[in-house]
C-alpha cells in the first residue's frame, strides 16, 4: 500500500507489451523509427493541432530545461511560482540549459502565480542593465496538487503576451489536470497562449518518458539540437516512442488519469470523517494532502500503508499520492485502519 509517490508505480502492461513487440525488430535510430512519427500524429489528434511538432526526452526536468532553453537567452528572465519544480527540485538545469537565465520566482496561494505578482515582476525590457523579459513557466498540476482554472489560465497568459512573454507549461501531471477539469488538451494549452508543453507520461504509466510539444513548429528545429548537444537524444528512440505511442492510442494516458483520480478521491472521502485527520482540500487529481495526528499515523505506517510527511503545509501534514493502478482494496484498507 505505497502512496508515496506516482513515481513508485510500475509501468502500463500495453506499454511494455509495446515494447516487447518490437524488441527483436531493427529498427532505424535517433528518432527515425515509425513510432516517433506515430506519437506526433496521436499529439496532433489530441490537442486538434494540424502542425506541431514532438520531441522526445526521457525525464522531466530535461524537458523542462531543454524547452525553456528554447525560449530564454542566458540574459533571459523566467517567471514562475517560488514552489515551481523547475525551481526547488531540478537542480538549476534551467539555469544550466540556458547558460544563465535567471528564474524569477513569484508568489501565490496553493502554488498559484498571482497576477498582480507577475505583472509586477515584468520589467527592464531593452534595458541593457537589466535580465530581459523571456518566459512565463506554469505548472499544471502544481506541487500542492492544485489546478488552475481555465479563467486563471487564461489571465496569466494575456500578461505574457502583452509582454510579448513565451509561455511553457509543466505537465508532468497534465493527464491528471485534464481528468479533474473536465476540459479539453486544446482548451489547456494552445488555445490559450501556451506555447509549449512538457506532456508528462512517467508519473502516469510510462516506464519513462516525457513529449515535449511544440504548438510553434518554428521552435522545434532548435530544440532538436539542444536535446542532441545535451545528450538526451536516445540512438534507441523506439524504447521511448513506442511505448508513447501506446500510452497515447485510444486515449489510454486518459483512462490512467481517470484511475489516480478516482483512487484519491475515494481515499479523500473515505478518510475525511476519520479522527485525527484535517484534509487540506478536495484533491484536484491523485494528489491528497493532510495534517495527521502522529499515533494515527505510525498506526497506519503499522497496517503496511506508506505515504510521505509534507512539512510544506504543516508539521503534522502528509501527502498521498494515488496511482494509475492503485487498487482499491489497498485504498480501502488504509481507509479502514484509520478508522479502527
Amino acid at each position: 500500500m505505497n502512496f508515496a509517490s506516482d513515481n513508485v508505480a510500475g509501468a502500463h502492461p500495453a506499454l511494455l507489451q509495446a515494447l516487447a513487440d518490437i524488441n527483436n525488430q531493427p529498427m532505424n535510430s535517433y528518432g527515425e523509427d515509425p513510432f516517433n512519427a506515430q506519437v506526433e500524429q496521436e499529439c496532433r489528434r489530441i490537442f486538434e493541432h494540424d502542425s506541431l511538432k514532438t520531441v522526445l526526452v526521457a525525464t522531466g526536468s530535461a524537458a523542462n530545461a531543454l524547452a525553456l532553453a528554447t525560449m530564454a537567452p542566458a540574459w533571459g528572465a523566467i517567471y514562475c511560482h517560488n514552489t515551481a519544480h523547475i525551481v526547488v527540485d531540478e537542480a538549476n538545469a534551467v539555469q544550466a540549459a540556458t547558460a544563465g537565465a535567471r528564474l524569477v520566482t513569484l508568489p501565490g496561494d496553493q502554488g498559484k502565480i498571482e497576477p498582480d505578482a507577475l505583472r509586477g515582476a515584468i520589467f527592464g525590457q531593452g534595458v541593457i542593465h537589466h535580465p530581459q523579459p523571456a518566459a512565463l513557466s506554469l505548472t499544471q498540476m502544481n506541487e500542492y496538487g492544485v489546478t488552475y482554472t481555465l479563467d486563471e489560465l487564461t489571465e496569466l497568459t494575456a500578461i505574457a503576451q502583452e509582454h510579448n512573454l513565451k509561455v511553457h507549461m509543466d505537465g508532468a501531471r497534465f493527464a491528471n489536470a485534464i481528468v479533474g477539469l473536465n476540459v479539453s488538451p486544446a482548451d489547456m494549452t494552445w488555445r490559450i497562449g501556451v506555447d509549449m508543453l512538457v506532456f508528462g507520461a512517467t508519473k502516469n504509466g510510462a516506464l519513462a518518458g516525457e513529449i515535449i510539444v511544440c504548438f510553434d513548429p518554428t521552435i522545434a528545429e532548435e530544440l532538436e539540437f539542444r536535446r542532441k548537444r545535451s545528450g538526451h537524444l536516445l540512438s534507441k528512440m523506439r524504447a521511448l516512442s513506442a511505448p508513447l505511442a501506446a500510452y497515447l492510442q485510444n486515449d489510454l494516458w486518459l483512462a490512467n488519469a481517470r484511475h489516480a483520480n478516482a483512487m484519491a478521491q475515494r481515499l479523500a472521502d473515505g478518510l475525511s470523517s476519520a479522527e485525527g485527520i484535517d484534509l487540506r482540500r478536495s484533491p484536484s487529481g491523485n494528489q491528497l494532502f493532510m495534517a495527521m495526528d502522529p499515533a494515527l499515523k505510525q498506526r497506519l505506517f503499522d497496517a503496511g500503508a506508506y505515504f510521505q510527511d509534507w512539512p510544506d503545509e504543516g508539521p503534522t501534514a502528509v501527502r498521498m499520492v494515488t496511482a494509475f493502478n492503485t487498487l482499491e482494496p489497498d485504498v480501502d484498507a488504509v481507509i479502514a485502519a484509520a478508522h479502527s
